[in-house]
């Protein structure tokens, strides 16, 4: 009976090991997404959440065993195993409440780098279409004075280029001033 407890305590002993491990490649996950979330943080977040998984799936049998025999009334165990026993148990119980917490924090790391690269996207969606709102006047102006007409008024003028020139820049420059006191850009 001493044995078999050796054993089992030698194996939960090594989880504990591979719960230091992980709580490791957690916290390097945590600083990644914090700093710079890349693609390879996102498949770290995915690997780290299947080796929980994993490791979730490995001790909950492992439970039950202590459990039944800490409970079994056998004389093949003796009293002062079963104190062992319940102690093997509840190192389990710690494991199996370790990982549920590191199943959180991932989950949680998952929304912070789903949010991280959200709000990325909203700046740089941001910038295009401050860059497209200041080049869609010009580019009507552009398109209208484009166009082959005889009779424009305009075209006939010395400074008809100059002003039309002079026109866009103004009203990209107003647009440009007009989003910084609006603090948009």
């Amino acid at each position: 009976d001493y044995l078999m407890y050796s054993l089992l305590d030698a194996v939960v002993d090594h989880y504990f090991l591979i719960l230091e491990n992980l709580e490791e490649h957690i916290n390097k996950t945590e600083e990644e997404v914090g700093e710079d979330p890349r693609i390879s943080t996102l498949e770290n977040i995915h690997r780290l959440k299947k080796e929980i998984i994993f490791l979730r799936r490995a001790t909950w049998p492992l439970r039950e065993i202590a459990g039944r025999l800490e409970r079994l009334e056998t004389p093949l165990i003796c009293q002062e195993t079963r104190l062992f026993l319940r102690d093997v148990y509840d190192h389990i119980i710690q494991i199996i409440e370790i990982t549920e917490s590191f199943q959180d924090i991932v989950a949680s790391l998952l929304d912070l780098y789903l949010s991280s690269a959200s709000n990325k996207m909203n700046s740089i969606m941001k910038v295009l279409t401050l860059v497209a709102t200041i080049f869609i006047p010009l580019t009507f102006l552009a398109g209208i004075y484009g166009m082959n007409f005889h009779y424009m008024p305009e075209l006939q003028w010395r400074w008809g280029y100059p002003a039309l020139i002079g026109i866009m820049l103004a009203v990209g420059a107003a647009m440009v001033i007009y989003f910084k006191r609006k603090r948009w850009f």
